[in-house]
């Protein structure tokens, strides 16, 4: 059962701010961060001692009060609201997700959200009757009354805008939210945003890089039932959002196609191991008829439940240098890691965490990480 949840107030809004946007604190950390301290103002209190530990030797850079003031007035003049991952509106499936961003962007018709959704991903440079078969997939799947989500993107992205606009959609953008990218899809934001919903993790002003694109796609589908691939090739980054999907626990369909066209070759693939193959709506309304939601993780009473105790720091201190050991520049799972360590997980979690803000560390999808 979910604990109870509340708006924060306008000056924990800004703790939360300040501590996502502080240098080498990811989603994971933060809401680790959290956990353990209790509130987003004492972690901050406790970050430049805890990356001090990890090894760091230049100051962690924590945004000051002004900077994120200044985050909440650009939305706030675009007409957008800053949601955090504990308040009741913040969508639940997307609260689900391990690395859930503590802080999204809004903008357009929030309520849509609260809707059943299924992604829609593909290739960019997608053919003719790859677009056309998207756009009317989306528009029936709209008329059914499932929100399409999708990532902006040329392509496949923009046929599933354009069909599912009328009904619902929602635009992941991987910049801030206020800037479009591709630029030619100006116009079809603008669309979005009057009616339907855009949302954004970054910061406003942020020019989307390569980086932000995965981060993106794990938002597509955290906030879907399942994902739906029309054209993708083998080593593609739609193929990247199917496999978050999975590791999310959602359901992943893949529209057939021609083995003589690169952009089929993944979602032949996806069929073939074991994705449901989609030739018309009803191909995924069916499984959806028989599929409850996802099952949410139990989201967590931030402002009242009991802190796991912290390790004693001369513990942590004998851990650190086993810790460091058994760490390479190949991932490693964090399972993995506690027990070739043979220590308590708070501990190794405590040496991980201190590591991940000095920057030795980096942690990957699939709850790995690996050395800098």
């Amino acid at each position: 059962m979910t604990q109870p949840r509340r708006p924060l107030s306008d000056a924990e809004r800004l703790d939360w701010l300040r501590l996502i946007r502080t240098e080498n604190v990811g989603p994971v950390t933060f809401h680790r961060l959290i956990e353990q301290y209790g509130t987003a103002r004492k972690a901050i209190e406790v970050l430049p001692d805890l990356a001090r530990r990890g090894g760091r030797v230049k100051p962690l850079r924590v945004p000051p009060k002004a900077e994120a003031e200044r985050e909440l007035e650009a939305n706030a003049r675009l007409g957008a609201s800053l949601l955090c991952w504990c308040e009741p509106d913040y969508p639940e499936p997307l609260a689900a997700v391990d690395d859930a961003p503590p802080v999204i962007s809004i903008l357009g018709h929030a309520h849509l959200l609260r809707r059943r959704t299924i992604g829609m991903v593909g290739a960019r440079n997608a053919s003719l009757n790859g677009r056309k078969f998207a756009e009317a997939l989306a528009r029936d799947l709209g008329a059914a009354g499932l929100l399409v989500a999708s990532g902006l993107a040329r392509g496949i992205d923009t046929a599933a805008h354009r069909g599912a606009l009328a009904s619902g959609t929602v635009a992941v953008v991987a910049g801030g939210i206020d800037v479009v990218y591709p630029e030619e899809n100006e116009g079809l934001y603008r669309d979005i945003a009057a009616q339907g919903v855009v949302v954004a993790e970054c910061a406003a002003g942020t020019t989307p890089q390569a980086r932000h694109f995965p981060r993106r796609n794990r938002i597509i589908s955290g906030l879907s039932l399942g994902v739906v691939v029309v054209e993708a090739a083998l080593k593609s980054g739609s193929l990247i959002t199917a496999r978050m999907a999975l590791e999310q626990g959602r359901e992943v369909f893949a529209v057939p196609g021609s083995p003589l066209d690169p952009r089929c070759r993944g979602t032949n693939n996806l069929i073939r191991q074991g994705g449901t193959l989609v030739e018309e709506a009803d191909d995924i309304l069916r499984v959806f008829q028989h599929l409850k939601a996802p099952p949410l993780a139990e989201r967590k009473d931030l402002f009242s439940f009991a802190r796991p105790a912290v390790p004693d720091e001369s513990e942590v201190e004998r851990a650190r240098a086993i810790v460091i050991e058994n760490l390479s520049p190949t991932p490693v799972a964090i399972d993995e890691l506690v027990r070739g360590c043979q220590l308590s997980p708070p501990v190794v979690l405590t040496v991980v965490l201190e590591l991940e803000l000095a920057g030795r560390v980096q942690r990957l999808p699939g709850n790995q990480i690996s050395l800098i």
